[in-house]
Order: structure tokens, then sequence, then C-alpha cells
């Protein structure tokens, strides 16, 4: 077991310096900072190692980037307005709309930004968890809030030779607007949902560029259109609105999230899907007529084994004359370039790594050790043991700390309800911890693995594992082989269980010898 570099010590009598800190001013740290403010907790912080809020949209500025949500609902429920200039919002317009639910929330005085955390260590003698910054410094907290996004931390591509080579690297997530792509040759590694936004917009002002595809990916027509000044006003009535938000979630929930639905009835899953899968064929047959072009980027695995993507101009890229697709299987970075597993190499003056984040992977969530009780770092536990979490908020021996973003806590649809309903969660506990007195509160082991079992069950039976989803490399299936960045349920039962499952269910410890702050 791994040890702590901050060993803990005893300073009974003396309060932590918080009620609470969120770690990430992404979406799911603004929510849980909403949540515990309408909980009556004002003793907390919001702490991103970012220089401005946002999280995903804050670390995403590649080119082309924008939500795969319609915008109208990509919103929060207590402050669902915004304008935008297309229905599907560029990113900038994200990370805008961050900023103002920061400022109408009041939450700007809660924020520390550019600064990171090494490590966290949870203080049995004191029942606190201690932080260590990225420079040093200690903060204490009684409750620890874990709201990193899952699309945060890059996966590197696992090819030989990186460091070899001399010409711009450059992840999607880390990019460099310093450096002009325009007039070169340049290299895109993955065509993932994020890949799907970059490469058209590479392709309209590089000289050469080329594709390297690994695992094809479906995609369906993009809805898009620009919003006026008219339907922005139109969206500003409270009616529509809700009905909005209602709608689209329910749709968007359908889209991403029907399969696991309908787990239980294999062969409606099968139809249903294959129905889908026939659409979308016949959509890319009407952008690209080239049949051996159609044969490669159609995939070999079933529709919603990977989160489906939206592009009207995303196959049409590929019929461009200066663009070509590889699918022979990437060998190594060579010093000027990329080479095949067919010995050929190519030279490029920049290469694009599109090769998305760690979900739910080793030592990335979170991706700063944790140590709770008896020294157990979180992220070996989960390495042992599975993934687990309770409702993907709490796990057993790691009291006080609560996640936004924990295994089995995605029902598939957009993020918002999700982000919304585990703030709802944490900030049940934590205000009821304060309203007893309570300086500890641990999940119980019973209804934690109960919860556990269940979603292990249910996504062992959906067809992700029945119709050879492990082939496509999805995120959905981490590195152990199962499937806890989502669970099978809808939305619905999400956000229902995670505002009201029963406080029993929690261990609230009052302890006389540990002053508890005043929240």
């Amino acid at each position: 077991m791994s040890e702590p570099a901050s060993k803990t010590h005893s300073a009974n009598g003396s309060r932590p310096h918080l009620e609470a800190l969120i770690v990430g001013a992404g979406f799911g740290g603004i929510a849980t900072g909403v949540a515990l403010r309408e909980a009556g907790i004002e003793n907390f912080r919001i702490l991103d190692r970012w220089d401005r809020v946002g999280g995903t949209w804050n670390a995403n500025t590649y080119p082309g980037v924008a939500v795969d949500v319609p915008s109208p609902i990509y919103n929060f429920s207590f402050q669902p307005r915004s304008r935008w200039s297309r229905f599907f919002a560029p990113g900038t317009e994200i990370q805008r709309y961050a900023e103002e639910v920061v400022d109408r929330q009041g939450l700007r005085d809660k924020l520390m930004l550019g600064c990171g955390v090494r490590e966290a260590v949870f203080d049995e003698s004191r029942d606190l968890w201690r932080i260590v910054t990225d420079s040093g410094a200690t903060i204490t907290t009684r409750h620890l809030v874990n709201a990193v996004g899952a699309l945060e931390h890059p996966k590197p591509p696992a090819i030989d030779g990186i460091d070899d080579y001399a010409g711009k690297l450059m992840h999607t997530a880390r990019w460099d607007h310093s450096y002009d792509y325009r007039g070169r040759r340049v290299a895109v590694i993955g065509t993932g949902a994020t890949a799907l936004q970059v490469i058209p917009q590479i392709a309209a002002a590089a000289e050469q560029l080329t594709v390297f595809q690994r695992t094809a990916i479906w995609v369906a027509p993009k809805p898009d259109f620009a919003m006026g000044e008219g339907l922005n006003r139109v969206l500003d009535l409270p009616l529509v609105q809700r009905a909005v938000r209602l709608v689209g979630n329910v749709g968007v929930n359908a889209f991403l999230g029907v399969g696991f639905a309908l787990s239980d009835h294999p062969r409606l899953t099968s139809a249903v899907l294959g129905a889908g899968e026939i659409a979308l064929q016949t959509y890319m047959f009407t952008q690209i007529r080239d049949r051996q072009l159609r044969r490669d980027l159609t995939p070999t695995y079933r529709l919603g084994c990977k989160r489906p993507s939206i592009s009207n101009v995303y196959f049409k890229t590929f019929t461009r004359p200066n663009v070509e697709l590889v699918t022979t299987p990437l060998d190594r970075f060579t010093e000027k370039g990329l080479a095949t597993a067919d010995g050929r190499e190519r030279d490029f003056d920049m290469v694009i790594t599109a090769t998305g984040f760690e979900v739910m992977g080793k030592n990335s969530t979170p991706p700063f050790p944790a140590y709770g009780l008896g020294g157990a770092e979180l992220g070996e536990f989960w390495d042992r043991n599975l993934f687990q979490a309770y409702e993907g908020v709490s796990t057993p021996g790691y009291p006080n700390l609560f996640h936004t973003f924990g295994p089995y806590a995605y029902a598939p649809g957009s993020v918002i309800p999700l982000l919304e309903a585990t703030a709802a969660h944490t900030a049940r506990v934590i205000g009821e911890a304060v309203r007893r007195g309570a300086t500890r509160a641990e999940i119980k082991q019973e209804p934690h693995d109960a919860y556990f079992q269940r979603m292990y069950a249910r996504n062992k039976n959906t067809y992700l594992f029945k119709q050879g989803c492990e082939a496509s490399r999805t995120y959905y299936i981490n590195y152990q082989g199962d499937g806890p960045a989502f669970r099978a349920t809808t939305q619905l039962n999400m956000y229902w269980t995670n505002r009201h499952f029963p406080l029993d269910d929690y261990r609230f410890t009052v302890r006389p010898d540990v002053v508890h702050d005043m929240a």
C-alpha cells in the first residue's frame, strides 16, 4: 500500500478551515456549491487548478468544440437561461454560461482558482480531510467533494516512440492556440467524438490531413441551426423553458440510453439498435458514394457500444482531396511523424492525439491520491476491488468524501441532471451531519454493497457485455472489463434515488472530543 506524503496528526479541539471543500470548478463543482447553499452551508470553497471555471469546457478549447446536447437543455434547472448562438452551442458559450451561473448564484467569492490538489488524507483523530495543494499548502476540511469531471484527464496514445517525435504534438484537451496549423501537414490519431468535431476544422486549413482510425464511429445528422434573437426571447418564457427542458431531456435520454433501459428485453434491444444502424448507414450513403470509404467508416460493433455522435460535415470531410483516411494500425512514432504496421512512414508537422480521457481508469478517478481509514488509498482500493460507490457518490472506508461523477452514477443522457442529482445527494448528507453535530458521515457497508451488486448485475446484463462491445474499445468498459462509467437505469431513477435515499443508509458519528465547525 502506498503511503501518503503528509502524515496525519492530532490537534483536538481545533476546527478545520472549512466545512466542505469542492475540488473542481466545472459544472459538477458549481452544482454542488449551489446545493450546499440551499442546505444552509456557507463555509465552503471551490478549488480548481485552472484559472477559470467551466471544467471540461475550460480544458477543451480545440477548433470545432461544441456541446453535443441541445443548448436549451444543457443548463441547470435553477438557472435555465443564457443566450445561445446555435442550437448546439460552441464550447466558448458553454464556458461563458458557467461564468454566468457562478456570478448569479453568488459563488465568485467561494472560488480558489489556479490551485490543484496533490493529495488528500483523512485524519481519523479529528474526522477531517487534510488537503495538500500543488504549492505545498495544507487545507483542512470536514467534508471533501471530488467534482473533477470524467473528461478532464487526457489519455495519451499507447504508441511507442512518442518522445522521439520532433514536430508539434498536441492532445485535443491541451490545445496550443499559438501554433498555426494552416498550410501544414497534420495527422489526427483517433476518430471518436472529439475527433469528429476537430477533423473538419483542420481539414479546411491544413495542406494535408491524415486521419488514423482504429475504430470507426456511428454518426447521426446534427439538427443544428442558428438561434436568433427571436427564438432566444421565446425561450425566456418560463413555461417554454420548462417544456423544452422536459421534452429535450426525455429525447436525449432516449437517444443515448434506450439500449440500457431495454436491457431486460434483449430481442427488443437488438431490434431497436438494428433499426438505428440501418438509419445511420443510410445517412452515410447520402454523404459518401465511394463504397470502400463507406466500408472503412462503418463501425463493426453495435450501435450504442460507444457514445453515438452527431455531425453534418464529418463524413464529407473524407471526400476532400487533401484528406486521407488510414485504417492500417499505427506501429510507432518516428522523429518526423508516424509509421504504420505495414512499414510505411509518413512525415507530419503536427500530430493531434484525439485519444480521449481516462474514464474510471487506474489512478484517474480522482486524479489525486485520497487516503481513507487505515491509510487505504482510494484508487488502489478500486483497482483491487473494482470501482464501486453508493449511488455513484460514497464508498465505505472513506468518510466525508463524496463524488459528483463516481462509479455507477451516470444514466446516459445529458450530464446536467446527473450533476444536480449527486450534488443534491452530497448536500443532503452534509446538511444532516451539521444538523446532528456529527463529525463523520460514512455510507454503511450493507446498503452500499446492495447498490453495487444491483448495478453491477444490471450493467452486465446490458448489450455492452452481450453483443461484442468489448472490441469497440468503448470508455463505457474500463480496463478491468467492467462498466462503472454508467448505471443501467433511466435518468428519472437516477434523479429520484439520489434525492430520496434513506438517510439511515449513512452512519453519522457524533464525537464529543472533536469540535464541529459551524456551517
